[in-house]
């Protein structure tokens, strides 16, 4: 497996900056980059102009819009959420409104689904070129949601050598699980076994959002965005 740190300004690819600084991106997305490094993390995933892209579960979409702006018209950019509680009201208000906003139509296309539904994105078997899965994956765990059939379903969607990326909050080396609601953290070692089950292989992580100053005691929220997460870049054979 590959380890990658961040790369210089100047190899990152000009469709991707493009996208970021893009005039018509919300502020309040942009203001979040810092933290998330979208620059970094969408270059080390290989996104690319005409790709055919799933980001489960988009919540407020941010990832989303981002990705529809990087693949552009060409490309489309399937974005689930499942049905949002009330808690969560503003950010699917934010995630609606996105459609609206220019060149995102025709691009961005909006699906609920349960999780872990066979139908879970609209695509024939073998046709996405990447998937997504942006510091959620913790909370399916602790929803319940059924991660063997969640993954297989990806699996199938994605063509051969297609990118399955994962971002995740990380919780102490070998606390698996158990601070997935309390911490909103996760043990990378577990996510990796449960999503190469399904037959992906990890090729690569990369180190551009880690933080070794974080204990891994505190929960995510008071960590002002900057607690230590992984980015893990699987393939489907």
């Amino acid at each position: 497996m590959e380890h990658a740190s961040a790369v210089p300004n100047s190899q990152i690819p000009k469709y991707i900056t493009a996208a970021i600084n893009s005039p018509d991106r919300p502020a309040a997305d942009k203001e979040l980059d810092r933290a998330r490094r979208p620059d970094q993390v969408m270059t080390f995933l290989g996104i690319k102009p005409g790709m055919q892209v799933a980001d489960i579960f988009a919540v407020g979409g941010n990832t989303s819009e981002l990705l529809a702006r990087i693949v552009g018209p060409s490309g489309k950019v399937y974005s689930q959420n499942i049905k949002l509680p009330e808690r969560l009201k503003k950010a699917e208000e934010v995630w609606k409104a996105r459609l609206k906003e220019p060149g995102m139509a025709n691009t961005l296309v909006e699906v609920i689904k349960p999780l872990d539904a066979p139908d879970l994105l609209p695509v024939s078997p073998g046709s996405l070129d990447a998937v997504v899965l942006n510091q959620n994956y913790h909370d399916m765990v602790w929803m319940g949601v059924d991660g063997d059939e969640l993954n297989a379903t990806i699996f199938k969607a994605l063509e051969s050598g297609g990118v399955y990326g994962v971002i995740d909050n990380a919780g102490a080396a070998g606390s698996g699980a158990k601070d997935v609601k309390t911490l909103h953290r996760i043990d990378p070692n577990f996510e990796i076994a449960e999503i190469e089950k399904a037959g992906f292989k990890l090729v690569a992580s990369s180190d551009v959002l880690s933080n070794s100053n974080d204990p891994h005691t505190e929960p995510v929220f008071k960590m002002n965005h900057m607690d230590d997460r992984f980015v893990l870049k699987f393939v489907k054979p």
